[in-house]
């Protein structure tokens, strides 16, 4: 959602990293384009003005100019400023959910996303925080609106509170209140009823059931795509209910996503999640740093980390690691490692998080490599024996005709892959044997444990192994070390990603 406000960025921020010293006037002008650029990714007027007078005062001081790379002092500050802009108080991720049964109460219009919210966070609580969780929805004007929380509760083993027709908001409210403390749940949330537009009659539907179960957090939900609509939606909630935090739907669409920054700044309500997708884990806790880090495309580490890790079984990560030491790198492993990239999100999603590598992700798709030429692989793979997987080795000629023809490819194009296996098992086997213990093992290790702490990464490194990967790509090359899509350098270690057996 922020790729226009990015691209915009990193060009002023190139222009001035640019060059060895900066004027004042440097810094005005790039500043100025600043303004623009967060006018038209939709950021309001005030907090645009705001921003760039914050930044202004920061940047136009003596220790940026005198510095001695004042073109990154400079993001640097824009960087703190956007955290201090986003900025919540607390952790976002964490719901006050103390003294069992606790209520959350979801509020806002209609066709923002309530509903799924409602059951993505209820699985985020089940799964993540071992909690009993609750649902009931107080939605009784719209047709199936409780059907459909029903369902989403079946799909992801989360409790509904049973439909009875003819209740009012408040009855139901009160009925879930009485079953979630007979039932022994912690959490109990209620989904409420929205409407095209704030009215009189949803707000005093909303406080009357917020009167009935006094919530532990109300959070509004608030489509991502509304644009300065939501800020205003945001304020109106707020003074007349109370608003404890705000979730932003849709957050994977195209929309300039300049309310995200302006929520927060008018309103004073922290962003709580983000909602990335239809898919019932497709929601993520919002971290300022991360997300500022992402606008001015210095990547998200640690995220991609969290990815790594919420795919990656131990038992199975200890399995190919000791295969690989063998130097043991078979075609199944291979497709492994493929899905795995598409479990991460894929190309665009793993590089997206990788510091210094958004421009990147322009060249490799211009380079025509994207997520489908890793199904394409996959197909071919897919289309061997189970002994020409396991010994590649054994492709002749006549062999290689079939396993083309029956994934719809051409033959070059299995030599492509086969060609890219070798270098990846050479380094396998070279990852395997390195250093004290081996690199790989010490990677699989910190992964198993479920631990890799990204602060422990060092930045520079994994920047000077952004670059090193840039270089690896003449003339639209794939670089090196993505899951191993040819040579180059590899990964930060334990990320080139080890799947889960299918």
């Amino acid at each position: 959602m922020f790729e226009n406000l990015s691209e915009r960025l990193s060009g002023v921020f190139d222009r001035l990293t640019k060059q060895g010293a900066l004027s004042e006037d440097d810094v005005k002008t790039a500043l100025r384009e600043v303004r623009v650029a967060l006018l038209e990714a939709d950021v309001s007027l005030p907090v645009a003005r705001e921003f760039v007078k914050a930044v202004q005062d920061k940047a136009t001081g003596q220790a940026v100019t005198k510095s001695i790379t004042p073109g990154q002092q400079v993001v640097k500050i824009v960087h703190d400023e956007l955290v201090h802009v986003l900025q919540g108080e607390g952790d976002p991720g964490k719901l006050k959910i103390d003294n069992a049964p606790a209520p959350i109460l979801m509020v806002g219009l209609q066709g923002s996303g309530k509903t799924t919210t409602t059951a993505k966070l209820a699985k985020r609580l089940k799964d993540r925080e071992g909690k009993r969780v609750l649902m009931a929805s107080l939605d009784v004007n719209r047709p199936a609106a409780m059907e459909q929380l029903q369902i989403l509760g079946v799909q992801i083993g989360v409790d509904t509170l049973p439909i009875v027709k003819g209740e009012t908001p408040v009855q139901i409210a009160r009925r879930a209140k009485t079953q979630a403390s007979l039932g022994g749940y912690d959490v109990y949330m209620l989904d409420t009823a929205g409407r095209l537009h704030i009215d009189q009659e949803l707000i005093q539907q909303a406080a009357d059931v917020r009167d009935v179960v006094n919530p532990r957090e109300t959070l509004l939900v608030v489509d991502g795509l509304t644009g300065q609509v939501a800020v205003e939606v945001a304020e109106e909630f707020d003074n007349k209910i109370g608003v404890s935090g705000v979730v932003l739907t849709r957050m994977d669409g195209d929309g300039r996503g300049g309310a995200a920054l302006s929520m927060r700044a008018v309103t004073g309500k922290p962003i709580r999640f983000v909602g990335l997708g239809e898919k019932m884990d497709a929601i993520e806790t919002f971290e300022p740093e991360r997300i500022a880090g992402r606008i001015l495309g210095m990547g998200d580490i640690v995220a991609l980390v969290e990815k790594a890790q919420a795919t990656i079984e131990a038992e199975q990560a200890e399995r190919m690691m000791k295969r690989f030491a063998k130097g043991q790198f078979n075609m199944n492993d291979m497709r492994e490692q493929l899905d795995q990239m598409l479990r991460m999100g894929g190309m665009e999603g793993v590089m997206g998080m990788l510091p210094g590598m958004g421009k990147m992700a322009k060249q490799v798709q211009e380079a025509g490599f994207d997520d489908s030429a890793i199904r394409h692989q996959i197909a071919m793979i897919q289309s061997m024996t189970k002994r020409e997987r396991a010994n590649p080795q054994i492709l002749q000629a006549s062999r290689k005709k079939r396993i083309a023809a029956g994934s719809g490819m051409e033959v070059s194009d299995l030599n492509k892959l086969l060609k890219m296996h070798r270098q990846m098992a050479d380094m396998m086997k070279k990852m395997g044997k390195m250093g004290k213990g081996g690199m790989l093992k010490q990677a699989m290790k910190s992964m198993g444990k479920g631990g890799m702490d990204p602060s422990q990464m060092d930045p520079q490194a994994l920047e000077a192994a952004a670059k090193q990967m840039g270089r690896t790509m003449p003339g639209g090359k794939m670089p090196g070390g993505f899951g191993g899509m040819g040579g180059g350098a590899a990964l930060p270690p334990g990320l080139s990603g080890f799947g889960k057996k299918k």
